[in-house]
């Protein structure tokens, strides 16, 4: 793996190491309030961020564009600010409301531009 998709891979197996040391936490506590952050870490973080790796590393073409620069560091910035403010938020800091909205949007932004990638480089043969 090279570049984008690398640096997506690299991501996700944070997202899972980090999302399944929550999940430990939770059933070792017996305080499942935080199940919410769990499935985003797991879903948003590892899920999504090894699909779109592994959509990297079979179309090298889309893979070296700056599109695709540009979607791993939205899918990044959003998808990590997501997951930590909505922790705290869910944690009882009612203020970060606002940052856990944006940084939704920002991850949304960054879906809406994989698949106009992934749409493009499939459909052009």
């Amino acid at each position: 793996m090279q570049g984008v998709a690398r640096n997506f891979f690299t991501l996700a197996v944070i997202y899972g190491v980090c999302g399944m040391m929550l999940g430990i936490s939770m059933a070792m506590s017996q305080d499942h309030s935080q199940m919410p952050v769990h499935a985003h870490a797991m879903v948003l973080g590892w899920l999504m961020s090894a699909v779109f790796a592994f959509f990297y590393h079979m179309f090298p073409a889309a893979r070296d564009s700056m599109l695709a620069t540009i979607h791993f560091w939205l899918a990044a910035a959003g998808g990590v600010v997501l997951v930590v403010s909505l922790y705290f938020l869910l944690g009882g800091n009612t203020s970060l409301e606002p940052v856990t909205a944006i940084a939704s949007l920002v991850f949304f932004a960054s879906m809406l531009l994989f698949a106009w990638i992934a749409l493009k480089t499939i459909w052009q043969n």
